[in-house]
């Protein structure tokens, strides 16, 4: 088994190199678990339904012209491209690449507590109802 530690992620978003930025990101690639469990049955009965994906990335907050403030607050509530890899080198099998048409869900501008870095956690929901591209090559 081969373990990675995170430390050089790359994220683009509608274009935007935005790696510099990040802290933490989260892909999540999930099916809707639909019950067909019929009378007579002493157990619940599932199968898989539709899939979903959704990704959430977690930055420090720039406010400086074209910074990440700049880039992300007019794209709340379009559809832009995202690709996101485990690290910022050559992708491969062991550094596979997700490439999906996402929609901006939210971007809040401003979050943290008092003596802590600023910080904003950005929300991407499927945009086109495709399932995401996963290069390894």
């Amino acid at each position: 088994m081969s373990e990675i530690v995170l430390k050089n992620a790359h994220v683009t978003l509608d274009g935007n190199d935005i790696s510099a930025y990040v802290k933490g990101v989260t892909i999540n690639y999930n099916a809707e678990m639909l019950d067909r469990t019929a009378m007579g049955d002493d157990t619940r009965n599932k199968i898989g339904g539709l899939k979903d994906f959704s990704a959430t990335v977690e930055c420090h907050a720039d406010y400086a012209a074209a910074a990440l403030d700049s880039i992300m607050f007019p794209l709340v509530g379009t559809t832009i491209a995202m690709v996101i890899r485990p690290d910022a080198g050559a992708v491969s099998t062991s550094n596979p690449q997700y490439t999906k048409n996402m929609v901006v869900e939210s971007y809040p501008p401003l979050g943290g507590s008092v003596g802590e870095l600023a910080s904003v956690s950005i929300g991407l929901q499927s945009g086109d109802g495709l399932l995401p591209a996963r290069a390894t090559a």
